[in-house]
């Protein structure tokens, strides 16, 4: 009898593939992930000041966090990079954008974790950072330049630029992300391009001021006309109608506004408007979300540093932080200087009542909604 033939070698598998035995352990790589943390500080007898293993959980998982705003940033600025951005594409941009906003949600609740070390248990290990400082994070700082900021918006570092206080190869990335365009002048673009400004021969711009203009002496007559006010609180209404007048004359002066300094140009700021002030129409739903999101995105940014700069002053009062900062001072005025999107929270001075809306064409809102019909008309 033939002798049976050789088996054939199975070819070996390469590491990490499909076929590989996948582990919850081997797909996260926790021996590496947990194997991170190492506490440096020395209270005595061999121990580690307890404090310190949470705070670099913390931090790390911060940085952990960033990856991902910045994973999620890569899509969305991807979309509005395009040369035709696509109503399709609107629903990821959307989701991305409510994913950040929840992370950055967890990341202000990340610092009551933080709180519940007390200023003297900080003491145990806080001289072993020397000069490092969360100042330092090339995640959080190029978040800032993709979104936005701008050089000459941000404070201070002690008197001198915070690029001077990165690493050399920090430094170069962070140059290389400032010269690509940041994710405020993409959305100014594409809100530039909204077409229901100017449509079959509706000007939103128009037919808004006129409404305005409406609105602001309707209320004057009703004002006058009032039996029930006295002469002082005639005045004082009618100074109250005077500086909103005011206020929307510089609205509507591009060259004023340009004085304001607006971050929109008069296209995007136009459309912005339309599209708060007429968010029910179908096709602006979308839209509204998106710049919704981008507001609370900006205003947990700004919760974010505030939190961390009481945080800062509970642990250190006056003395200074990490890394040579002024610690809660300089928080502080981060909280307000560094915001990106204020345009955006600036518009809700001149919405102005739905019941005094100019009322939209038939033709613009046909274009604006969703229109079916049943197969038997």
């Amino acid at each position: 009898m033939a002798k049976s033939a050789a088996k054939k070698k199975t070819p070996a598998k390469k590491k990490g593939g499909a076929g590989d035995d996948i582990t919850y352990k081997s797909y996260l790589q926790l021996p590496a992930l947990l194997d991170a943390q190492h506490p440096i500080s020395d209270v005595g007898g061999g121990r580690h000041a307890h404090d310190e293993m949470m705070f670099i959980v913390v931090h790390q998982t911060y940085e952990l966090w960033f990856k991902l705003v910045l994973f999620e940033l890569d899509r969305i600025q991807s979309v509005f990079g395009k040369r035709v951005v696509a109503d399709a594409d609107m629903r990821v941009v959307s989701a991305s954008l409510t994913r950040i906003v929840d992370i950055l949600k967890l990341l202000v609740r990340q610092l009551d974790i933080m709180e519940t070390m007390t200023p003297l248990d900080f003491l145990d290990f806080r001289h072993v950072f020397r000069s490092a400082s969360g100042f330092q994070s090339m995640q959080f700082r190029e978040l800032e330049v993709r979104l936005g900021l701008r050089r000459d918006d941000r404070i201070g570092y002690n008197g001198q630029s915070f690029e001077n206080y990165l690493a050399a190869d920090d430094r170069a990335a962070l140059h290389a992300a400032m010269k690509k365009p940041a994710l405020i002048d993409q959305l100014d673009k594409w809100l530039s391009r909204t077409p229901f400004v100017e449509m079959s021969g509706f000007s939103f711009w128009k037919s808004y001021r006129k409404a305005v203009a409406d609105m602001i002496e309707g209320d004057r007559d009703t004002v006058r006309k009032s039996r029930k006010m006295t002469a002082q609180a005639r005045k004082m209404e009618l100074e109250k109608l005077d500086n909103m007048g005011a206020q929307f004359a510089l609205l509507f002066d591009e060259k004023e506004g340009e004085a304001r300094h607006w971050r929109f140009s008069q296209e995007a700021l136009q459309a912005a408007l339309l599209i708060n002030l007429y968010r029910d129409q179908p096709a602006l739903q979308l839209p509204f979300r998106i710049l919704n999101d981008l507001m609370d995105m900006d205003e947990l940014l700004a919760l974010w540093r505030y939190r961390h700069a009481l945080m800062a002053q509970r642990m250190l009062g006056t003395k200074m932080g990490s890394g040579g900062s002024t610690g809660h001072d300089y928080l502080a005025a981060t909280a307000s200087k560094h915001r990106i999107f204020k345009d955006l929270f600036m518009l809700s001075t001149f919405l102005i009542p739905r019941s005094k809306l100019p009322k939209l064409p038939r033709n613009v809102r046909d274009k604006m909604g969703f229109r079916y019909w049943d197969k038997a008309e």
